[in-house]
């Protein structure tokens, strides 16, 4: 008796040894090439559930970081690296582009000149992405220990360029985390991913998949002149800069095909059906989770709503004020409402403040959405805050001020869960109006619910497919398998215009051998008769 439980002891010792080493064979090393604000809160949730299920974290961040705060004593490792100036750029540049969006949104007469300022301001963000690039390239001690730490994989946002280039000098796989670029200019050129504007709407274009003729021209005109800025007046220089840095001629949008995975911060709830490639996963709403207690305070102002309940307020983070105008409109118009609101704002106090309102300079934004007395949800458009009203079924109010926001509530708007109000000339009523529809028409809460019936019934969870596709990569060292052949195609190639160019030749070299024919039948066929006649 004794001896079979010495041998089941050194048996179940023999097992714990090797889960022991097994353990680290499944557990990678992964570096990340971040991207400020809302793309890194939702890169960093697929951080900490990596972290969680045992991987080791790199991040790499510029010592003038705006929104990246390295925290010692972390599970995650972060790398601060030096870069040629100061906090003071990157918020000048952010607060331009904001403000060209708030207060020169496009018209008719303002197109060219619009687009033609967020060219140079995105240039001018592009220039400061190559001095954040050059810093680390080219600091050789920094290289010489990422080199040596022997990193399985390169997590990094598609929208700022660099992190491909860093994972081909390191040899390393790389995986994109991205919501969308332009016109899906980076999805479509560098990605290969199919995308007929006949009925895939450009973004930003603040179409749906339902055009009239005149949409479907605006589309494609939007298509055109996203391609013409890329091509043209962003990606030029930056092809001369990684052809420089590899040393060989290529491309920014060649080095990111080779991207093994392409994680798209969305899903059916929000996109319009649309054409992908095996290598794309629509992974939207994985920062989303079930509604946490409020703190009490909190709890007992949303209590005193009673059976009115209350509606949550933000603009994002982005905005941190607004004009006394501005703030007067809204709040005068908060305080018609029977609900109690509770509104994330750090700007002067409105004197048109209601008592039904509370300001915040935060607030637990996902748990107030998954609250069972919230009502309607007044935001601005930020994918993250959009998929938390979806996750937990509240009918929203955009008021869109910049960027991917308009195009975001557009799709809100046409899958019938919300109602945009026009920020630039929005009044008091306006504001009110929105919100009695959302809140007293059934329609919208209903739609609410549908599109969280959809996101909620998923065969897997969307942060558990992300972390999956990321594993995948360092488990199989790529996933080349998955990719098109299309990134071996020329662009003539892969329109079969060279196809197209033969069987023209075919066709018309036929024909001109026939009319040739013809034409001698029939001169042969006039001089017998002539002689007939003769």
């Amino acid at each position: 008796m004794a001896m079979k439980t010495t041998g089941s002891k050194k048996y179940f010792q023999l097992l714990l040894f090797q889960v022991a080493l097994l353990g680290p064979v499944f557990c990678g090393k992964v570096l990340v090439w971040p991207t400020e604000g809302s793309h890194w809160l939702n890169m960093n949730v697929m951080v900490q559930e990596l972290i969680r299920r045992g991987h080791s974290f790199t991040i790499l961040v510029a010592n003038a970081s705006l929104f990246i705060e390295p925290r010692p004593k972390t599970t995650e490792k972060f790398e601060i690296y030096n870069v040629p100036y100061g906090k003071d750029l990157p918020e000048t540049l952010l607060n331009d582009i904001v403000d060209l969006w708030l207060n020169h949104r496009p018209t008719i007469l303002t197109f060219w000149r619009f687009y033609k300022e967020l060219g140079r301001l995105s240039i001018g963000w592009q220039e400061m992405n190559k001095m954040m690039c050059d810093a680390v390239l080219n600091n050789q001690e920094l290289m010489d220990r990422l080199q040596g730490s022997g990193f399985d994989l390169l997590l990094s946002d598609a929208v700022t360029p660099c992190g491909e280039l860093l994972a081909l000098k390191l040899g390393i796989p790389f995986v994109y985390s991205l919501r969308f670029s332009p016109a899906f200019t980076l999805e479509r050129h560098c990605g290969k991913i199919p995308a007929p504007p006949s009925y895939t709407p450009a973004a930003l274009s603040e179409l749906t998949d339902r055009m009239t003729f005149w949409e479907r021209l605006k589309n494609i005109l939007g298509y055109a002149l996203h391609d013409f800025m890329f091509h043209y007046v962003l990606w030029a220089n930056w092809d001369q800069y990684y052809s420089e840095v590899l040393g060989r001629p290529t491309t920014l949008c060649e080095t990111m095909g080779k991207a093994e995975i392409w994680l798209i911060r969305t899903y059916w709830d929000f996109e319009f059906p649309r054409p992908f490639l095996p290598n794309f996963e629509f992974v939207g709403g994985l920062h989303c989770q079930p509604a946490k207690p409020l703190p009490k305070e909190m709890e007992e102002f949303v209590q005193s709503s009673g059976e009115h309940g209350i509606i949550v307020f933000t603009l994002g983070s982005m905005v941190h004020s607004l004009s006394d105008e501005k703030s007067n409109v809204i709040a005068k118009a908060l305080s018609q409402l029977p609900q109690k609101v509770l509104w994330r704002y750090k700007g002067k106090k409105p004197e048109t403040l209601g008592s039904n309102t509370r300001i915040f300079d935060w607030i637990p934004q996902n748990d107030l959405l998954g609250h069972p007395l919230t009502k309607a949800f007044i935001t601005h458009g930020g994918t993250n805050g959009l998929y938390e009203a979806i996750y937990h079924g509240i009918p929203m109010v955009g008021i869109p001020m910049f960027a991917d926001q308009h195009d975001n509530l557009a799709h809100m708007v046409a899958k019938g869960a919300a109602v945009q109000v026009d920020f630039n000339t929005m009044k008091t009523q306006d504001l009110v109006d929105a919100l009695k529809t959302v809140i007293y028409n059934s329609t919208y809460k209903e739609n609410a619910l549908k599109l969280s019936k959809i996101q909620h019934d998923q065969p897997v969870k969307p942060l558990d497919r992300a972390v999956f596709w990321i594993e995948f990569v360092m488990r199989h060292k790529g996933a080349k398998h998955l990719r098109s052949a299309a990134h071996h195609l020329t662009w003539y190639q892969y329109h079969s215009l060279d196809v197209l160019a033969f069987l023209f030749t075919c066709t018309a070299t036929i024909v001109f051998i026939l009319f040739k024919c013809c034409l001698c039948c029939c001169r042969r066929c006039g001089r017998i008769a002539k002689r007939k006649t003769e």
